[in-house]
């Protein structure tokens, strides 16, 4: 798959200069992806900026020598203002309680402000900017209050409707009114319209822009050494540690199934715990092996004899699009979001049922 950009001719201009910002360049598939997206720009001849919103020292990195990376401790300068501070306060202590994750309505006033200032530094060093791509919903949350023409919304995930109406639509409005907004599937683009209908906010523009896949450099690192490698086929599952990934159903698929390979945990997160204590409970110890966080994770995809999704929704699913680079065979549980956008056609039949049953007999 190649890159999908937005073409010079919205703009009239044969070269651009970018800027992708996102909340933090930890290891994650959205961070992957901000990296991914400032490679692209400078592959296609733009200048390209790459900020993240949090203290310097990020373990991911662009593999274009052009790209230009920047840090901004946005939440440390905000505080630093005392207003910001103030606010934060009030919001954590008095709003927060009552309606949950609003913490971004304090927080993002001077987070917002904070950002401006900075963009106006920048652009007198290196000119203006022409496109800003913010990716991510928390990168919004945190400089909600900015306001351009320029700026992009990248939408990495489903939008879920919660809370009351008057919520969503406090929420919807401080993050989504007005602004230019790409979703990276179908799946999640849709899941936003529903957001947008319930909550009466009109965005300036909503269309779908699908995340750039790295073909040739994927190849290039999935052939890197890697001497943890098991040196057994092995199936594998790559994600965050966390509720939405699921691989908990994983664990218990995979011991329902019988299938004597093992099956490597690629990953971190606060799951970690409750999954090595269900291996633990299923007798599985020793034929399920916790990898922890790697930093070039093609070589564990690369070598294995298959990649398992179990996640509960995805927003596209570019690491199905990272093993099959990785020449291999994959499956996934049939979940909310882009999967089947990926897994179509001659690949349909990698998608099995949403259970513990169906996964284990696609496994097997």
């Amino acid at each position: 798959m190649k890159h999908e950009m937005m073409a010079d001719d919205e703009t009239g201009l044969t070269s651009m200069r970018t800027l992708v910002v996102v909340r933090s360049l930890k290891m994650g598939g959205m961070e992957r992806v901000a990296v991914n997206l400032a490679d692209a720009f400078a592959q296609a001849g733009h200048e390209s900026h790459l900020l993240s919103l949090s203290r310097s020292g990020d373990p991911l990195a662009p593999e274009e020598s052009s790209v230009v990376c920047h840090s901004l401790p946005l939440k440390l300068w905000s505080r630093v203002t005392g207003f910001g501070l103030l606010l934060e306060l009030l919001v954590r202590l008095f709003i927060n309680p009552v309606m949950k994750r609003s913490l971004f309505l304090g927080t993002g006033v001077m987070g917002g402000m904070v950002f401006s200032l900075w963009l106006r530094r920048f652009e007198a060093r290196h000119g203006r900017v022409d496109r800003i791509v913010f990716r991510g919903v928390g990168t919004f949350e945190l400089v909600w209050t900015f306001r351009d023409e320029r700026a992009i919304y990248a939408i990495e995930n489903i939008i879920n409707l919660r809370g009351s109406r008057w919520r969503r639509q406090l929420f919807a409005r401080c993050l989504y009114l007005g602004r230019h907004l790409v979703a990276v599937s179908s799946g999640v683009a849709e899941s936003m319209r529903r957001v947008l209908a319930a909550s009466d906010c009109e965005p300036a523009s909503l269309r779908v822009i699908v995340n750039p896949c790295p073909l040739a450099s994927i190849r290039r690192q999935m052939r890197e050494p890697e001497p943890d490698l098991p040196p057994f086929p092995y199936i594998i599952n790559v994600a965050r540690m966390v509720p939405a990934k699921d691989q908990a159903l994983l664990v218990r698929a995979y011991a329902r199934s019988g299938v004597e390979l093992p099956l490597v945990l690629v990953g971190d997160g606060q799951e970690r715990p409750r999954l090595e204590a269900l291996v633990e409970e299923l007798g599985l110890k020793g034929r399920v092996i916790f990898a922890g966080l790697r930093a070039n994770p093609y070589p564990w995809m690369h070598h294995a004899r298959l990649f398992v999704l179990s996640s509960r929704f995805e927003g596209m699913g570019i690491v199905l699009f990272e093993a099959l680079a990785c020449g291999t065979p994959v499956l996934s549980v049939d979940c909310p979001g882009g999967i089947r956008e990926i897994l179509k056609g001659e690949l349909e039949h990698c998608v099995v049922p949403h259970d513990e049953e169906g996964l284990a007999a696609g496994i097997q």
